[in-house]
């Protein structure tokens, strides 16, 4: 076991950020942690960190407290907004943070991991978003962590520059665990061996991209008009709205054919399908993602 969390609440005055949540990270683990907006999710990962207390339950780390600062020294973290001083190099903060840990790892090879060679004499106050982005995670990996802790790492960036930053972690990801936040379902498809998902507290899904889906809507109908009323529905289904579309999640897709066209709402382009890892997500939450 790398961490667990066992019945953890948190508050925050009348905010009860945190209520009863329990999840585990094991060995060799890629695990996204996903939610809307005031979730939980970084509360989570600061207690994880050791940076913030729970008020009850319990928190293992490599089966110690998150606390201790020599149990610390075995993660590496990249916070959701990170800051470098401006007129320190990228090579002499990579350097500076390899000091920090037992057994860090090469430097000169974290910057070729995280394409910074080139940039390893620049002053961090000239670098872009992409390249502090890089430079940040390159930090939370240089310690040679067993376990990395990502607050939205990717947060920011365009299409591309995500992909690229994907394809970075998952070659740091051979021989440790890694815990990461983030509001784009399709990284979590793409870079987790699991997901947890996270409402208000508490913890409403823990398994694959692939369950999530099934779990949440066995079949998924999408089309260009409004929804039913409520009454309407045939058989109980959830509706959220994704853009310009009406998208529905539904046991009898047959069923819900039949009302719509009974009802004499006017619809086109009708698709029936699997629901999306997105539509699957909204559903779940309320229709809500951000």
């Amino acid at each position: 076991m790398i961490l667990e969390f066992d019945g953890v609440t948190k508050s925050y005055g009348s905010v009860r950020a945190l209520d009863d949540l329990s999840f585990r990270v094991d060995r060799d683990e890629i695990v996204a942690m996903l939610g809307p907006n005031g979730a939980g999710k970084t509360t989570a990962l600061e207690i994880a960190l050791g940076l913030r207390a729970s008020d009850s339950g319990s928190v293992g780390l490599f089966g110690g407290s998150p606390r201790d600062v020599a149990v610390r020294r075995r993660l590496g973290a990249t916070p959701q907004d990170s800051g470098f001083p401006d007129a320190l190099r990228v090579g002499e903060i990579v350097a500076f943070a390899a000091t920090h840990y037992p057994r860090p790892g090469s430097v000169e090879e974290t910057l070729g991991a995280f394409g910074l060679e080139s940039l390893r004499g620049r002053p961090t106050g000239t670098l872009s978003g992409g390249q502090s982005r890089r430079l940040a995670l390159a930090l939370a990996f240089v310690g040679n962590p067993e376990l990395a802790v990502l607050d939205e790492p990717t947060t920011g960036l365009d299409v591309e520059s995500r992909r690229r930053l994907w394809d970075v972690v998952r070659g740091a990801a051979a021989g440790r665990s890694i815990l990461f936040t983030t509001h784009y379902l399709e990284e979590a498809e793409a870079l987790a061996t699991r997901i947890l998902v996270i409402d208000r507290g508490r913890l409403r899904f823990d398994g694959g991209a692939r369950e999530l889906r099934e779990r949440f809507g066995a079949k998924r109908l999408a089309y260009v008009g409004v929804p039913l009323e409520p009454g309407a529905l045939a058989p109980a289904a959830t509706v959220v709205r994704v853009d310009d579309r009406t998208v529905v999640t539904t046991a009898d897709s047959d069923a819900y054919v039949r009302a719509l066209v009974k009802s004499g709402v006017s619809f086109s382009d009708l698709e029936i399908g699997s629901p999306s890892l997105e539509e699957a997500f909204l559903s779940m939450t309320g229709g809500s993602k951000s």
